[in-house]
């Protein structure tokens, strides 16, 4: 760790605010293409989990589908120091991980497939009409967990991941391109996050 990197960690060590539990971080299918990337990713679960993060979510936003399968082999060859979970566009099942990647399965689509169940299920009988209250979705969504601190690398531009669960989130934006990102960037994020009052939406 460089000395400026041990003079952000120290401003962090001197915070009282709780780090953030849940960091997701999107990055592009083009950011993996970048000689570097997937280092950057181990040492970003790295960097995560020692300042106090439980899980860690990954959306690798990509344009072509037909790309999903290849970046599924080399994601899931990808070392992490905690179990993790790697799902396609086609996934619709959980998986109980501390660390889940998500290629282009985005926010309308996971939506769109929790509505779909719930219609099934309420036509099936399984399930009351009256019943369906935020919660309820929630329990039909493939990531039920609502991200502390989201990171958005490369640009100030929303993406489509996760939008009924990063509605509270604290977002942070870097115009640092991913492969360029480095433990400093993500002290950065977290100094940011623990400098934010957390309103819920109040």
């Amino acid at each position: 760790m460089g000395l400026y990197d041990r003079y952000l960690a120290a401003r962090l060590r001197r915070r009282e605010p709780a780090p953030p539990s849940h960091v997701a971080v999107i990055v592009t299918e083009r950011d993996l293409l970048e000689q570097g990337a997937y280092a950057t990713l181990e040492a970003f679960f790295e960097w995560a989990f020692e300042y106090g993060a439980q899980r860690v979510t990954v959306y690798v936003s990509v344009l072509d589908p037909a790309a999903a399968p290849t970046l599924r082999r080399e994601l899931e060859g990808v070392s992490a120091p905690r179990t993790l979970a790697v799902r396609g566009p086609e996934d619709t099942q959980r998986a109980d991980a501390p660390i889940q990647v998500s290629i282009g399965l985005g926010g309308k689509h996971e939506f769109a497939g929790a509505v779909r169940k719930i219609a099934e299920d309420v036509q099936a009988g399984e399930l009351d009409a009256e019943q369906v209250d935020e919660r309820e979705v929630e329990n039909y969504l493939v990531f039920p967990e609502n991200p502390d601190l989201v990171i958005k690398t490369g640009a100030e531009r929303l993406s489509d991941f996760m939008i009924w669960q990063s509605v509270y989130s604290e977002l942070y934006f870097t115009d640092v391109n991913w492969r360029d990102f480095r433990k400093r960037d993500y002290l950065r994020a977290l100094l940011d996050y623990e400098s934010r009052q957390r309103r819920f939406g109040q």
